[in-house]
């Protein structure tokens, strides 16, 4: 099915999108780590398992649901075959066709352009859809600036100040805090630690019964380390524009440093979440990754962030949303905070947080 010249093409769009966000030649690739890749072949693992919670988000359907039963407790027999893998890669082989001789190779058509959260495509318009009464849109897609809103200046300057002022911020320079965690469709809290240094250095510890889950951003690299029963490898090293983006979301502790993780600041129209207006701030990393700062309009504090990065099938979306602010040393600081992205959502929720810590040296080390 995937021989010939449609997997010529997508195997050179794979390794093309590879160069296109920087990734090292000596970084372990999809097909290096897992068996029975067949497409998404040249890519690191975070960004291979990304892609697999794009499939997921566009279809409605989970891991087991497109691999077999027996691959819930045995992380090898996600590389069997079935009619329902294959399917799939001919899709890719697709949809990457379509963008290629339709929109000069740019990605315009995505698994989710058609599925929109399930298996099968719907063909026939909802007339309740089409008379319903829509929700606001979800703000993330990229904004150009919009007349007659304040300056992005503007908005990040009342955000320093609603956060305790420049002067109170600098002269905070660590974090080390204590909470709870709760994982998507999880009853039982976790322990969790947090360990911040500024500019963007951040460590999150989730003590599970399984083990722990920790996360490192070191201000330059990004990493995860799990237990492999919570997943296929134990150690993932976060890349491209994905690291990016969390290098950006690690900064919030540290309002101070916002302005200078972004360029090409632009201001959109504002929007509604959880019934507050928002100001809608939008920045562009080094690398080309899309950032949007969601302002309260009457606190004028972050009440969400959304980033996304790319991949071969489609964006890959994560979102912050931050609220219960409470005065430490001075200064506003969000004590929750929930991610949500394609596969799945975490809730953090700080009992305790000590500022300007005595960090030790390693503690953001490998």
């Amino acid at each position: 099915m995937e021989q010939g010249r449609s997997a010529q093409i997508i195997l050179a769009a794979a390794f093309l999108y590879a160069a296109a966000i920087g990734i090292s030649a000596q970084a372990p690739a999809s097909d290096t780590i897992f068996k029975n890749i067949q497409v998404l072949k040249g890519i690191p693992v975070d960004q291979f398992m990304a892609a697999m919670n794009v499939f997921s988000a566009a279809t409605g359907l989970n891991c087991t649901d497109c691999h077999t039963e027996e691959s819930g407790g045995d992380w090898a027999k996600y590389a069997d075959d079935n009619a329902l893998k294959q399917r799939a890669r001919a899709m890719v082989v697709m949809m990457n066709t379509i963008n290629r001789t339709n929109f000069g190779g740019r990605q315009v058509v995505t698994c989710f352009t058609c599925h929109r959260g399930v298996s099968r495509p719907t063909v026939m318009p909802s007339l309740d859809l089409l008379y319903a009464e829509l929700p606001p849109e979800e703000p993330g897609d990229i904004v150009a600036q919009a007349p007659r809103q304040p300056s992005a200046d503007q908005i990040l300057d009342r955000y320093i100040e609603a956060s305790g002022g420049a002067a109170r911020l600098s002269s905070i320079t660590s974090f080390a805090g204590k909470g709870t965690f709760v994982g998507f469709d999880e009853a039982e809290k976790t322990p969790f630690e947090l360990m911040a240094r500024a500019p963007g250095q951040r460590k999150t510890i989730v003590r599970a019964r399984s083990g722990d889950t920790i996360t490192t951003v070191d201000g330059r690299s990004a990493w995860m380390v799990a237990p492999l029963s919570d997943r296929p490898v134990p150690r993932i090293e976060i890349t491209g524009q994905e690291l990016e983006g969390l290098l950006v979301e690690s900064r919030i502790l540290f309002p101070a440093q916002i302005r200078q993780s972004l360029t090409a600041w632009r201001v959109g129209f504002p929007t509604v979440i959880a019934d507050r207006d928002v100001h809608v701030v939008q920045g562009t990393t080094p690398g080309g990754t899309i950032v949007t700062l969601c302002f309260d309009q009457d606190t004028g504090l972050l009440a969400r962030l959304i980033r996304f990065s790319a991949s071969p099938v489609g964006r890959v979306v994560t979102r912050v949303d931050y609220s219960d602010y409470r005065d430490v040393h001075l200064i506003k600081v969000p004590f929750a905070w929930t991610v949500t992205w394609l596969g799945g959502r975490s809730a953090y929720q700080l009992i305790a947080l000590e500022p300007n810590s005595n960090l030790p040296p390693d503690t953001f080390a490998r």
